[in-house]
């Protein structure tokens, strides 16, 4: 492969992995779906109980506005709690529930299992070259945060 071409190969089969991953663990799924927002919305919450929406927002890299949708749609659902900030009456802070707890720890369980699962498919030089890339990639993610962070 050319290497003008790595990048766009590169970002084609990592978008690919997590759509396949999606959906074969929605496969299994009883429950309504929640959208990929909906998810990160609660990762965070469920990571920094009691975060305000606005810090949710600033996070997520998405408008104020939206972050209120996805709260007030999971707080219908049952997943979270928003509750009065005692510090500023005027904001909320977030809690997510013991169902959401539940449901999304189903979750990771379920996507460690396919993964590993599937890793296991692989030849040894494969499962090598993918636990060698996993500092770079992480690298990666961290250049893609800092430069969203300075815009």
């Amino acid at each position: 492969m050319a290497t003008e071409e790595f990048p766009d190969s590169f970002a084609d089969v990592l978008g690919g992995v997590q759509r396949l991953i999606r959906r074969r663990l929605r496969a299994g799924m009883t429950e309504p779906r929640l959208r990929g927002a909906q998810v990160e919305l609660l990762r965070l919450v469920m990571a920094r109980p009691g975060i305000r929406v606005s810090a949710a927002a600033k996070e997520l890299y998405l408008a104020g506005n939206s972050v209120s949708t996805l709260v007030n749609q999971l707080v219908k659902a049952g997943y979270l709690h928003r509750e009065t900030d005692p510090a500023d009456r005027r904001s909320a802070q977030l809690t997510a529930t013991p169902a959401a707890e539940a449901r999304l720890g189903e979750w990771q369980a379920r996507r460690g299992a396919l993964v590993r699962e599937q890793v296991a498919k692989l030849s040894e030089s494969d499962r090598a070259a993918l636990a060698a890339a996993v500092p770079a990639l992480r690298k990666l993610a961290e250049n893609l945060h800092e430069e969203v962070e300075g815009i």
